[in-house]
């Protein structure tokens, strides 16, 4: 194991925590990565939800919730992670390597999933940075393309090479054993850069007012607040300022309990 990672110490699993081995690991670019776990057969999540994750530390593991962004179907786990070089977790879960262990929390849960949303004709999943990650795996789930016409995924990102998964998702998940044919007619992408040239710059709030987000769509310019639903997933100040942007449309947020026109990540907002 990489003791960089790891200072050493062998992992073992607790009764909240399982061991999960690294299987591969790719760097979208300096501050952002993804990697690949293998999967518990007993882990089960609702597309959309998140999971603890860690390395041990001293006294206790060291752990910070992380979206899944794999699909609910395969048979390894991934996530999506900023690299902090500061940070207490990522400045050494971004050195790890293929075999090296890392844990997994044995609980997933969250509210950025569809059983908090009524229904509707269009879905947009708004997301800058790694709040792409769970709506890849929302992306991936057949259950979301039985439930809306539309699927539209929007990722704002300061530069070009942190658009993630981008080619996969300019395909229109080309690929996917189980969406391919549905994303094909049902999907949408929208990515947008804040700092660089690229053919769509822009916040994703610009992009609302003038339009650009519905180019290609049917329906309206504009949100409908009969037949359009809306996850967001990012920064906290980008889920602030969108979620009282949806609120003028007359969008109510939802939740498990109560289903709602919009959803957001409660626990990474507070």
């Amino acid at each position: 194991m990489n003791d960089l990672v790891s200072n050493g110490m062998v992992l073992e699993p607790t009764a909240a925590l399982s061991v999960e081995t690294v299987t591969w690991v790719h760097h979208w670019s300096d501050g952002l990565f993804s990697f690949r776990l293998t999967r518990d057969a007993s882990f089960r999540f609702r597309s959309g939800e998140f999971v603890m994750i860690g390395l041990p530390s001293d006294k206790k593991p060291l752990l910070r919730a992380y979206s899944v962004a794999s699909a609910s179907y395969d048979e390894e786990i991934e996530f999506l992670s900023i690299a902090v070089q500061e940070g207490p977790l990522t400045s050494r879960l971004q050195h790890i390597q293929a075999g090296d262990q890392v844990y997994v929390g044995k609980k997933p849960t969250g509210t950025l999933v569809t059983d908090a949303l009524k229904p509707g004709k269009r879905l947009f999943m708004l997301s800058t940075g790694t709040g792409l990650a769970p709506f890849m795996s929302l992306a991936r789930d057949p259950d979301v393309y039985d439930m809306f016409e539309e699927i539209v995924v929007v990722h704002s990102v300061r530069k070009v090479g942190d658009l993630a998964y981008r080619e996969f998702l300019e395909s229109k998940l080309t690929g996917d054993p189980l969406v391919e044919d549905e994303a094909a007619r049902q999907f949408h992408y929208v990515p947008t850069v804040t700092r660089e040239e690229f053919h769509t710059t822009g916040r994703i709030d610009a992009l609302i007012d003038d339009g650009t987000l519905f180019k290609g769509l049917s329906g309206p310019a504009t949100f409908d607040p009969e037949s359009d639903r809306i996850m967001l997933c990012g920064s906290m100040a980008m889920i602030k300022d969108l979620a009282a942007k949806l609120e003028t449309f007359g969008l109510v947020e939802g939740a498990n309990n109560k289903p709602g026109d919009y959803v957001i990540e409660r626990a990474f907002v507070g």
